[in-house]
């Protein structure tokens, strides 16, 4: 297993790949890897077959962190993440440092963003305004350097996959998007990154936003007619601020495909909720 830091060095490696006709896929993350990413990995590499090559990309991208956000505390192990991608038999880690990812002038600089106008409007664009920013920028620097004709992302995550499949489409990037199921610990809680932050008391109060998910889907498998969103909304909010050191930031009922926000909720609407668990902010998703 290659581990790459350079720029350069990674888009010279792509430009070999493209002229031997190699088959690239790319597992964009920012590193502490769980079993989640390894399902990526594993996507991946179903998709480019046994002669391709999967590329992990491990970067933690400060640009998609608002100012009172945890980048400085966000878990961080190369050394684990390593590991595990060798066990998965990953061909290339590319790890940059930020000098590499974000050049500038002395004062260190940069620029030159891109932004994606409608997807991001809601949800996750609403609760950090830059997030989507910073992580459509990064993405679409990736693939410039890595040139996959494959890149996996993870369900959890669906705002940010359909921002990603639109940039995608928009900008003629001829990268083929896959999304991947998320991966779920045993009492239901989506598998993240995050969730280093949470212990004891902490860690069981956030199977809340699993539990708030199977509610709704009871709820509307129940219901004869469609239900109100606003009344659902309500409801949620009540059943999860029931835990003590829970908060909702928000809950939302849209279309899957456009994300278009709905008013009655129904069988086929998609939802999704972003909740604090103390300092812990954890996101999660389904379909209902």
């Amino acid at each position: 297993m290659r581990i790459i830091t350079s720029v350069a060095a990674m888009q010279q490696l792509a430009r070999r790949w493209k002229r031997a006709g190699v088959r690239v896929g790319l597992v964009p993350t920012m590193g502490y890897l769980h079993a989640g990413h390894l399902s990526l990995v594993r996507a991946a590499r179903r998709n480019v077959g046994a002669r391709g090559t999967v590329v992990v990309s491990i970067y933690v991208n400060p640009t998609q962190f608002g100012p009172q956000e945890d980048f400085s505390r966000y878990p961080r192990n190369l050394k684990r993440d390593l590991r595990l991608c060798r066990a998965e038999g990953v061909e290339v880690v590319f790890a940059p440092r930020d000098e590499e990812m974000y050049p500038g002038p002395s004062d260190g600089a940069f620029s030159t963003f891109l932004l994606e106008e409608t997807l991001s409007r809601g949800m996750e664009g609403r609760s950090r305004p830059t997030h989507f920013r910073g992580v459509t920028t990064v993405v679409a620097k990736l693939f410039n350097i890595v040139q996959p004709e494959v890149a996996v992302l993870g369900a959890k995550d669906y705002q940010q996959a359909a921002i990603i499949r639109r940039m995608t489409r928009d900008l003629n990037f001829s990268v083929r998007i896959i999304t991947a199921p998320t991966i779920r610990e045993p009492d239901g809680l989506a598998m993240s990154s995050r969730n280093k932050y949470l212990d004891g008391e902490l860690r069981s109060q956030a199977g809340v936003l699993w539990r708030s998910i199977q509610k709704t889907r009871a709820r509307v498998r129940r219901g004869t007619k469609t239900l109100a969103a606003a009344r659902l909304k309500a409801e949620l909010k009540r059943f999860i601020e029931q835990q003590p050191d829970a908060r909702l930031d928000y809950v939302e009922f849209f279309k899957p495909d456009s994300l278009e926000p709905l008013r009655q909720v129904g069988p086929g609407a998609h939802m999704a909720l972003a909740v604090f668990i103390g300092r812990t902010r954890l996101i999660d998703n389904a379909a209902l």
